[in-house]
């Protein structure tokens, strides 16, 4: 199947999908996405053995079958978020904001006081896509730091659905310029951090006890303009409502080192995200290759970084 047809074929599914799921209760639409996922995670082995092989080393202490039902629920709820956000693609702004809980509103409101710019520092955890939906609507439109999907059609739809508070769709490519346009307007920017890099482009730092190589992005956007960098979680909670959370900013001093600040910056928000996935392992991005890139030093480093 060349790539044209397949695009086609996911972009029509994806119509399909959230048609059906659009008329759906909410509650079973969720139970109907972890059903979905579960079965995804049966069939998908491959990406399987890379959450279980990440949960593996960095919960050491836990027994085989809890790393494998850990594996199998990273799954179902991502199914879940994957069918929310398109049922909330057809839902109405007062139906989406009311089924999200907040604490720290407060840490945003005092950030954006400052005038110097906002940098909400997050993960691939919970939904992060309806994090800044909601913030969009609750406080002021924001830009989102994305990569942009390899199915245009796919990569069209989700741009609709991120802009419909007012955010800004800013692709990762050439993202530094607008990133630092709008911080010096004192707008917010949101930025996930939590995905390897290759070596050139960030530095490693320590996650989970392992060196993880980490974009420097917003450690250095902070560092050379003075904004708040202002970390955000999203969980989802049992009973399909999100809570979201805002923590208080970093705290932190420049120092005549550029590079060390850099560095002490983006392990303290490595090591922010960390504590988030610990306290809700199930709902954070596992199948992804975290620490696929190794230094060159590290013995092993294919085996390493599967």
């Amino acid at each position: 199947m060349n790539r044209r047809t397949r695009h086609a074929l996911e972009s029509g599914l994806a119509f399909a999908v959230t048609a059906a799921v659009g008329v759906l209760p909410r509650r079973v639409m969720l139970a109907f996405g972890r059903g979905l996922g579960w079965l995804w995670g049966a069939l998908d082995r491959r990406h399987r053995k890379i959450a279980m092989d990440g949960l593996r080393r960095a919960f050491p202490e836990w027994e085989e079958g809890r790393v494998e039902r850990t594996a199998r629920a990273v799954y179902a709820h991502f199914g879940a978020v994957l069918l929310d956000i398109l049922w909330m693609s057809r839902q109405p702004r007062g139906r989406l904001l009311s089924i999200v809980d907040c604490e720290g509103r407060g840490h945003v409101e005092a950030a954006y006081a400052m005038r110097r710019g906002v940098l909400f520092v997050t993960a691939h955890i919970g939904n992060w896509e309806i994090h800044a939906l909601d913030h969009g609507w609750r406080h002021e439109p924001i830009g989102v730091v994305a990569r942009p999907l390899d199915n245009p059609e796919l990569d069209k739809r989700l741009c609709t659905f991120r802009r419909r508070s007012g955010n800004t769709v800013i692709f990762k490519r050439h993202a530094l310029a607008q990133v630092l346009r709008m911080i010096r307007a004192g707008s917010g920017v949101a930025f996930l951090i939590d995905q390897n890099v290759q070596a050139k482009d960030g530095i490693f730092v320590e996650f989970f006890g392992r060196p993880a190589a980490t974009t420097t992005v917003a450690a250095a956007v902070a560092r050379k303009t003075g904004c708040a960098l202002l970390p955000a979680r999203t969980e989802l909670l049992p009973n399909g409502r999100y809570r979201f959370r805002y923590e208080a900013p970093l705290e932190w001093t420049a120092t005549d080192d550029r590079d060390a600040d850099i560095a002490a910056v983006t392990q303290a928000l490595t090591k922010r995200i960390e504590g988030w996935v610990r306290e809700t392992p199930a709902q954070w991005l596992w199948i992804h290759r975290r620490w696929k890139t190794q230094p060159a030093e590290t013995t092993g480093s294919a085996e390493a970084g599967r």
